[in-house]
C-alpha cells in the first residue's frame, strides 16, 4: 500500500514537472528564472492599475502570469512608454512586450509576434448623438479622433478612401485613447476609434456615455512581441499560449474580462498584416 502511494506521488510530481519543463526556454532565461516583460498600464481591460489598490490588473496581466506558470519562471513587469516598446526589444532591455500591442508587418523587422487575440478598430460616438450615426456612412465628412501613436490613422484613411469618396473623414490625431474620449465628450470631434477589445469594457465603466457605430472596419491581431532572433523564446511562448488554450485557462480569462468575441483557436506567429 505504501509503495502504491509512493508510485502515485511520483507520477503526480512527474506530471507537474513535465507540464512546466516540457517547454524549453533559452538558457539565460532559465538561469535568471524570470522574464522581463514591458507594458504601459493605461489600456483597460488589457492592462491598467486598479484604482483601489494601484496593483497591475487586466487580461494581459492575468495571461502573462499564467504564461509564467506554464514556463516555470517569474514575470518581471517593467513599465515603460509606448515609444520605448521597440527600442526596449531591440536593445535587450526586456525579453517581451505584453501590452495590447498590435501585430503589424511593419514591426516584424525588429520584433516577432506570438498572436493571442483577434481585434479590430471600431468607431464610436456620444450616446446623445447616436441617432445621427445610424450607419458607418454617416461618419464621412466628420471629425474622427484616434491615437496618433497607433495604426488607427492609417486604417481610418483606408476606410475613408474606400467608402467616402469626395467627402472624406477628417482625421484628428490624439495623445492616446483617453484623450480621444475626452475630446469626444467635449464635442471637439464627432467620433472616435478604439480597439473593439477595449470598447465594451469602457462602455461598462461609463454607462450611457458612448455608442458603437457599425462593426470593426479592419481585422488585427494582438501579440506578444519578442526579439526577432530569439526563435527558442518565440516557440516557448507559442507553446505556452496553446497550452493555456487547451487547458481552458485562456477561455476563463477571456470570460473574466469580457473578451470572448476576440478569442483565437490557436496561437500564431506574425499573422499581422
Amino acid at each position: 500500500m505504501v509503495m502504491k502511494r509512493l508510485l502515485l506521488a511520483a507520477a503526480f510530481l512527474g506530471a507537474i514537472s513535465a507540464s512546466v519543463m516540457a517547454i524549453e526556454l533559452p538558457p539565460d532565461i532559465v538561469k535568471r528564472g524570470s522574464l522581463k516583460v514591458a507594458l504601459v498600464p493605461n489600456y483597460p481591460p488589457m492592462e491598467f492599475r486598479d484604482p483601489a489598490t494601484n496593483a497591475l490588473s487586466g487580461f494581459d496581466i492575468d495571461l502573462g502570469e499564467a504564461i509564467g506558470r506554464k514556463l516555470g519562471v517569474k514575470i518581471e513587469w517593467t513599465e515603460t512608454s509606448f515609444a520605448e516598446f521597440m527600442p526596449s526589444i531591440s536593445t535587450g532591455r526586456v525579453d517581451a512586450i505584453l501590452s495590447g500591442f498590435t501585430d503589424y508587418a511593419s514591426r516584424h523587422e525588429i520584433a516577432s509576434f506570438v498572436d493571442y487575440l483577434r481585434s479590430g478598430p471600431k468607431f464610436f460616438v456620444q450616446q446623445s448623438r447616436a441617432s445621427e450615426f445610424k450607419d458607418m456612412a454617416a461618419l464621412c465628412g466628420k471629425k474622427v479622433g484616434a491615437s496618433r501613436r497607433t495604426m488607427f490613422p492609417a486604417e481610418i484613411d483606408k476606410w475613408s478612401q474606400k467608402n467616402c469618396g469626395s467627402n472624406p473623414v477628417q482625421f484628428v490625431g490624439t495623445d492616446g485613447s483617453a484623450d480621444a474620449r475626452n475630446q469626444l465628450r467635449q464635442g471637439r470631434i464627432d467620433a472616435a476609434v478604439q480597439g473593439n477589445e477595449t470598447l465594451p469594457y469602457l462602455m461598462d465603466l461609463e454607462p450611457g456615455t458612448y455608442a458603437p457605430v457599425g462593426d470593426p472596419f479592419a481585422t488585427q491581431f494582438t501579440g506578444i512581441a519578442l526579439p526577432v532572433k530569439e526563435k527558442a523564446l518565440q516557440q516557448a511562448m507559442l507553446e505556452a499560449v496553446d497550452a493555456l488554450i487547451a487547458d481552458g485557462t485562456y477561455k476563463t480569462l477571456l470570460t473574466k474580462w469580457k473578451l470572448s468575441d476576440n478569442a483565437i483557436e490557436k496561437a500564431t506567429i506574425n499573422a499581422g498584416q
